[in-house]
């Protein structure tokens, strides 16, 4: 009888949903700005992504069966798919499908098995895969494909307007002179524009995180505070000097900026758990991109924000926890 009374330690709250489905809703979520891929850059589009998804889902298989020698199935779950896809949405649709593939054997082999998988990774495994590609192979990264023109990415490649803009400045140009060779911002918010496959459309990737805070797949704190953030210092550096620094609208439009604040900032293993604590998360990101992006050499810097703040939530969990239930302050 007293060992019917033994429990497991909290938390004891279960959300109802198990990991596949909290999994299959993300990749829904993800449906529109991968329809708007295809648009933009047709079959190289389907491609990748299908190759990334493939090759995440094996390597995730193999490892288990033959390194770790266990019959456990994660691969299948869902978690191995979403990695795929998100590390598709972050290269361009010229990458050779070798450097994506090897990018894949990162993601998940580095980024996620070496620490013991899904809920153990303290880094999102796309992101490490992204990185990975983008110090190993800068010049195939960076060859950006320009919108409709992927049957002839040989002979076509465009910047995109974070690189416009980076460059621009580096040849003492004005933003405003910079501005009128980037494209507007509704083509930004629409996708007509070069980028990566998952960075084309504001509008698509604005869907799938509206679905997902619909479906309390994720909550507002992360993507709100990263976007506020970025908005508010952004500004501040505009009103500075608005000959050196874009108006905030642009950070917020352009790179992968909504990509990682709804799909990738907000992944439930590698942020924090408390409130208060993803506010100061999001925070950090937003103000580490625009460094990044301003200060920096990359054009873009939330991949980089990302990773060096999933590194500071161990950290953040330790100081700022949830309140326990019952306590009265």
């Amino acid at each position: 009888m007293i060992k019917m009374l033994i429990v497991s330690p909290s938390p004891h709250i279960h959300s109802g949903r198990s990991v596949k489905q909290i999994m299959y809703s993300v990749l829904l979520a993800l449906i529109p700005a991968f329809v708007v891929s295809l648009y933009v850059f047709g079959i190289a589009a389907l491609q990748l992504t299908v190759i990334a998804i493939v090759s995440c889902m094996f390597f995730e298989f193999a490892i288990q069966k033959f390194l770790l020698k266990t019959d456990k199935q994660s691969y299948t779950d869902g978690s191995a798919a979403i990695t795929g896809v998100l590390l598709a949405f972050n290269v361009p649709s010229s990458l050779p499908v070798w450097m994506l593939v090897l990018g894949c054997f990162i993601a998940i082999g580095v980024g996620k098995m070496t620490f013991g998988g899904l809920g153990n990774n303290p880094f999102n495994p796309a992101l490490v895969g992204r990185v990975f590609l983008l110090i190993s192979f800068p010049v195939q990264m960076t060859n950006w494909p320009m919108p409709h023109l992927s049957d002839l990415i040989d002979a076509q490649s465009g910047a995109t307007p974070l690189s416009l803009m980076k460059e621009g400045l580096a040849r003492g140009e004005s933003v405003s002179s910079i501005m009128k060779s980037v494209p507007s911002y509704s083509a930004l918010f629409f996708g007509l524009k070069g980028g990566s496959l998952g960075e084309v459309s504001v509008l698509a990737l604005l869907m799938g995180g509206a679905f997902m805070l619909y479906r309390k797949i994720i909550s507002w704190h992360i993507p709100i505070s990263i976007l506020a953030t970025m908005f508010l210092f952004s500004g501040i550096l505009y009103i500075y000097d608005p000959n050196s620094f874009v108006f905030p609208l642009f950070h917020l439009l352009s790179g992968g900026t909504m990509l990682a604040v709804f799909f990738m900032a907000t992944d439930m293993v590698t942020s924090p758990m408390s409130k208060p604590g993803m506010l100061v998360y999001g925070v950090f990101i937003g103000l580490i991109t625009i460094i990044i992006r301003d200060f920096g050499a990359y054009p873009e810097g939330i991949s980089f924000a990302i990773l060096f703040m999933n590194a500071l939530v161990p950290l953040i969990n330790k100081y700022i926890k949830p309140q326990r239930f019952g306590h009265k302050k």
